[in-house]
């Protein structure tokens, strides 16, 4: 099931037995671009997703700013043990850029951990027709 975090679902046994396990947070910001950076891309449709088991959580749903950026959006994590020497925890989630004006979508899978910024960059090209 599909499920969109908005404030109409915060208090959703779902979420709040994903927030329980993920109390971390984690910073994501999001840089959409062509022409080797050249170019900020407008307008892209981006999503950042999760899956739980069968659900699929939408924690954004929007489109880059005249930047070409995602702001610093806030995700859950697992919680960092400072004192554990083992690999720290981390939660996956899903990064899907769609442009309909370039007819193209790219799927990025972002690992995210407690207290870490992750930039992602998309870098989407256009495809030329042959002639």
């Amino acid at each position: 099931m599909k499920y969109i975090i908005d404030d109409n679902f915060l208090d959703d046994s779902k979420y709040i037995e994903f927030i329980q396990n993920n109390p971390g947070k984690a910073n994501l910001k999001i840089r959409a671009f062509t022409a080797s950076e050249a170019l900020p891309l407008v307008g892209i449709h981006i999503v950042v997703r999760t899956m739980v088991g069968e659900d699929e959580f939408v924690f954004f749903d929007g489109e880059t700013d005249s930047s070409g950026m995602i702001h610093t959006l806030s995700l859950p994590t697992p919680s960092l043990m400072p004192d554990n020497l083992e690999t720290p925890n981390s939660i996956l989630y899903e990064v899907l850029a769609e442009s309909d004006t370039m007819n193209m979508s790219r799927l990025y899978q972002v690992r995210m951990y407690d207290g870490i910024c992750v930039i992602q960059n998309i870098e989407l090209l256009p495809e030329w027709g042959s002639n």
